[in-house]
């Protein structure tokens, strides 16, 4: 079968749509891939919370779906809406690379007697709502400024002294191998610094109706990734959320249970408050996790 993959251009975009062309190929399939500028790619003066809409880095990946220029849209899945668009599915899940962020530090605001190793009054740079107030949480003595840009990008700016740290996802760094020599690294923990929904992990997007292509890419699909960001994202979709909603949710299971951990906040400004919960089922979980954080 040829498929013709859609991707945003940048090297982390480019690196996951790489991916899933090489698991492809090896399957017999014939892959090409095209890249396609998104608004999250063209505006870059504005913090998530400031741009209007949803879907920065993916509507216009959809739309060419929809259009059948590209027959299979690689996207990082914390970026996609909660529901598709109508004529789209999620066709399968990749495996989920480490979900934790990362804090990474300038070598002159590395202070080990500072919780995680970050200098007092740090001017820290990230443009993510949920990291803004899960920072000021947990070090609110800090000053937090928006960071854009790609990966690479961003690292780039810390090492010119524009900030102190910045936050990435651990995910992006590891996939792309990137040099960190001379800058400090902490990870967070996932229980401390809660991600977002669905961090780590890869959504393959296709047309409802391409069936023979749906049954092609269950050889690349991991059901156990899917149940656990099922919850994520569910919270997230009866939250009304996307990049402006300050809220993280990570599930994962162990010894059968369910584990979730949720960080909310109504605004970026405001530190977010923890909720965690074990459970044996997700019968009935999600709707507790939205009623406790809407206080019904």
């Amino acid at each position: 079968m040829k498929i013709r993959i859609g991707s945003r251009g940048s090297d982390l975009a480019l690196w996951q749509a790489h991916f899933v062309k090489d698991q492809l190929e090896k399957l017999g399939h014939q892959i090409e891939i095209q890249i396609i500028i998104t608004k999250g790619d063209r505006i870059q003066n504005l913090s998530f919370d400031k741009i209007e809409g949803k879907g920065f880095f993916t509507k216009e990946i959809e739309e060419a779906l929809l259009r059948k220029e590209v027959d299979l849209a690689v996207h990082s899945h914390k970026d996609l809406e909660t529901t598709n668009p109508e004529g789209l599915v999620i066709g399968a899940v990749s495996y989920r690379e480490n979900p934790a962020d990362l804090l990474l530090i300038h070598e002159r605001a590395f202070d080990l007697s500072q919780p995680f190793s970050l200098k007092k009054n740090a001017n820290i740079g990230t443009s993510a709502a949920r990291r803004k107030s899960q920072l000021i949480r947990l070090r609110p003595d800090c000053t937090i400024n928006d960071l854009r840009g790609n990966v690479p990008t961003r690292v780039q700016k810390l090492r010119d002294g524009n900030y102190d740290a910045i936050v990435l996802a651990a995910a992006g760094v590891e996939r792309l191998r990137l040099d960190l020599t001379g800058i400090k690294t902490v990870q967070f923990s996932a229980e401390d610094f809660i991600p977002a929904p669905a961090q780590g992990v890869l959504g393959l997007q296709i047309r409802e109706e391409d069936v023979e292509l749906a049954k092609a890419l269950k050889e690349i699909h991991h059901a156990d990734v899917a149940e656990s960001i099922h919850v994520e994202r569910e919270v997230m979709r009866l939250m009304q959320g996307g990049c402006q909603l300050p809220l993280g949710v990570f599930c994962k299971k162990e010894n059968s249970n369910f584990k979730v951990l949720v960080s909310y906040s109504k605004t970026a400004s405001e530190p977010g408050k923890v909720l965690r919960y074990e459970e044996a089922s997700t019968e009935g979980l999600i709707q507790k996790i939205v009623n406790d954080l809407k206080g019904e």
